[in-house]
């Protein structure tokens, strides 16, 4: 499978299974209002289920220098996903494996295009719906013609979609908006923070049925 594919908000050993080759388990951290939290001290035990040809993402919300230290450190995740402002006093390796999510305005909005940070800082930015009160999971799709324009415009990029994507629409949101990855959360699950695993299942089929006809 050529498409990068993240799982998020994973919280047991059996949906992190499911996690592709290639891909990656992404873990909600220290965000008490998300139905996917885990606190700091509960995810390094969850990394050591995460298979060796997949990547161990922590998704954090306005996050301190403190907790980013600790979570490539400590905790030993390969990246970090931040939503909010970047923190100051961050070493060069911390910055550049910090993946900054970009909030896009949904279907016919008004919203502004969001400008996109230097590549030699973030190799790889996350598109994702604006105004949500919570990082991930909201099921809330951003306007796919506004991620494909940002795509385009940055030709070489590694640009993940997320925001209401399912096993039913991803077909349809890499013909539209072709980024290199898909970030996926509510749209695997049978309750919010709990994940299905033939969803997971589905959704990856989608995404190399997609591949096989679109080579």
């Amino acid at each position: 499978m050529h498409t990068f594919v993240k799982f998020c908000g994973l919280k047991d050993a059996a949906a992190i299974h499911e996690v592709p080759a290639g891909g990656a388990a992404g873990f909600v951290v220290e965000v008490p209002t998300s139905p996917r939290n885990l606190d700091i001290a509960s995810i390094a035990p969850l990394i050591e289920e995460v298979p060796p040809e997949a990547e161990a993402w922590a998704v954090v919300v306005n996050p301190s220098a403190e907790l980013i230290h600790r979570l490539f450190d400590e905790v030993g995740v390969d990246r970090i996903q931040v939503y909010g402002p970047v923190p100051k006093d961050l070493e060069f390796l911390e910055v550049h494996h910090l993946v900054p999510s970009i909030a896009v305005g949904p279907p016919g909005g008004s919203v502004p295009e969001p400008t996109v940070p230097p590549a030699e800082d973030y190799p790889r930015i996350h598109l994702d719906a604006a105004g949500q009160p919570l990082p991930g999971g909201s099921g809330v799709r951003p306007d796919w013609e506004v991620c494909a324009k940002i795509v385009d415009s940055h030709p070489g990029r590694k640009f993940v979609l997320a925001g209401g994507l399912t096993p039913d629409n991803a077909a349809d949101a890499l013909a539209t908006v072709r980024p290199w990855g898909l970030d996926v959360s509510s749209g695997i699950e049978s309750a919010p923070g709990v994940k299905d695993l033939e969803k997971m299942r589905a959704f990856v089929r989608a995404v190399t049925e997609y591949e096989s006809t679109h080579a």
